[in-house]
């Protein structure tokens, strides 16, 4: 795994980092657009996930005994995890989170060539480990974002968050229970500087344009396909844009449409 996908993990989580390092005891409990999710539950879960990311690539057996236990409330683990650390001092929460995520670095840098690691959806690779963490923080530091009222500015790092997305088309309709479209798609997305992030067969019949910033924001469920520049063309291309996940897990119930009662 290259030090440059580690580098940027590391950064997008600094940049999170940023958002609440500041912020008074009030301040963590800023509702954000989650749903019963203040600004303490965010960091909270990126601080789980993390720890479970760790456990995963260093005790495979006892990540499977946590994975046996979540699955005993599958609907709520992840909401139990976050209301856990949300009940922390902001103080100890945040040390607990860089102290977590500085472990999982060190941990994915020393991961063997080759070795794939369980997780909730399919095994992943350390690379693939490393996209996922980042994905994840950049969602959940986009709800603090939006919560605190600050605007962040889209870096070349979404193309972690572009790829993830990408390959995880198939997963999308699988954790649904649908059957996935024998052919890939092309997917064209115009990067922050300009440029051109592309995916899948240059002559594939069925395709995706619109902006990176617009595309990530749609597979990692932070806003509605309405309200973004993202486009189909294509009967499976359509209907890909209406179930999209990046995020391993049940698919989740996403955001309405700006304005919708």
């Amino acid at each position: 795994m290259s030090d440059a996908l580690l580098d940027d993990l590391r950064d997008e989580s600094e940049e999170v980092d940023r958002l609440v390092a500041g912020l008074e005891p009030d301040g963590w409990a800023t509702p954000t657009p989650a749903p019963r999710w203040t600004v303490a539950h965010q960091i909270a879960h990126l601080a789980w996930t993390d720890d479970a990311a760790l456990l995963a690539v260093t005790d495979a057996d006892r990540f499977a005994a946590h994975v046996d236990e979540a699955l005993k409330a599958p609907d709520t683990f992840v909401d139990d995890g976050a209301e856990a650390g949300a009940a922390e001092p902001p103080a100890r929460l945040l040390a607990r989170w860089r102290a977590g995520r500085s472990r999982l670095l060190d941990a994915l840098a020393a991961a063997p060539p080759g070795a794939r690691f369980p997780w909730y959806g399919p095994p992943m690779s350390a690379a693939s480990m490393a996209t996922a963490r980042l994905m994840e923080t950049w969602a959940h530091g986009r709800d603090v974002a939006d919560a605190l009222g600050t605007v962040q500015q889209p870096t070349a790092r979404l193309r972690h968050v572009a790829w993830i997305g990408v390959r995880a088309r198939d997963y999308a309709y699988a954790v649904r229970g649908m059957a996935a479209p024998a052919e890939p798609f092309r997917v064209e997305l115009t990067a922050p500087d300009g440029s051109l992030w592309a995916y899948g067969p240059e002559d594939a019949p069925q395709r995706i344009t619109g902006p990176a910033l617009d595309f990530c924001l749609l597979v990692t469920q932070r806003a509605h396909r309405d309200d973004l520049a993202v486009r189909a063309e294509g009967p499976d291309a359509d209907r890909w844009l209406d179930i999209a996940q990046a995020f391993a897990g049940p698919a989740g119930p996403g955001r309405g449409p700006k304005g919708a009662a």
